[in-house]
């Protein structure tokens, strides 16, 4: 069973019709003892960092999922459930984050975005892959995938960077990797037929396992 991870944040159905689009049924689920209880993990989510990370401590959610990421089981993070993996944000902080992945969460362009840049980054960009992950199997080099954010993640050990992407002539980190763990920045569920291969992918690896 994968566990859709709600804490409040985001609109969890269109991660949940993704994963149905794919055949596969997914839970969306706040009780602690279902996520510990899953085989594999997806955390989604849209808004603010410290908001959401009250939300999870508030629900004891935040110690199930660091354990199921420390324990092997595969994981997705999508958006700010990427974010939230990570040491800290600047996002109104610093705010501490989950800690899993060493690093911070930054805004685009604090002096000023180039002219005609346009800050949240909204919209469609290609990715350009660092490291193999199973989640991106079978997914073209430069594909198109979307994008919602105005923040982006900083890792401190670039071996965990999965894929990059460009924007506004500064190049981010869009996803990272670490053994069963994939989590990205866009949004697989709204980036098309290859956007659905990769939760394909996902699903696929917590049958694995």
């Amino acid at each position: 069973m994968i566990a859709v991870v709600d804490y409040g944040m985001g609109n969890l159905r269109s991660v949940v019709k993704g994963l149905e689009k794919v055949g596969v049924e997914a839970h969306v689920t706040a009780d602690p003892a279902v996520v510990a209880a899953a085989d594999g993990v997806v955390l989604p989510g849209v808004g603010a960092f410290g908001m959401a990370m009250e939300h999870l401590r508030a629900a004891g959610l935040d110690s199930v999922i660091t354990a199921a990421i420390d324990a092997g089981k595969p994981f997705l993070g999508i958006c700010l459930g990427l974010q939230l993996l990570f040491s800290e944000s600047e996002e109104f902080g610093p705010v501490r984050g989950l800690g899993v992945i060493p690093g911070k969460v930054v805004r685009f362009f604090l002096d000023g975005a180039p002219t005609g840049v346009k800050i949240p980054h909204m919209g469609w960009n290609g990715m350009q892959k660092a490291t193999p992950t199973p989640v991106l199997d079978g997914i073209p080099e430069g594909e198109y995938v979307y994008f919602v954010h105005s923040y982006y993640v900083a890792p401190d050990d670039p071996s965990v960077i999965a894929t990059t992407t460009e924007y506004g002539g500064f190049r981010f980190t869009s996803s990272v990797t670490r053994g069963n763990l994939f989590a990205c920045q866009f949004h697989p569920e709204k980036s098309g037929a290859m956007g659905l291969q990769m939760l394909r992918n996902f699903a696929a690896l917590v049958g694995r396992t």
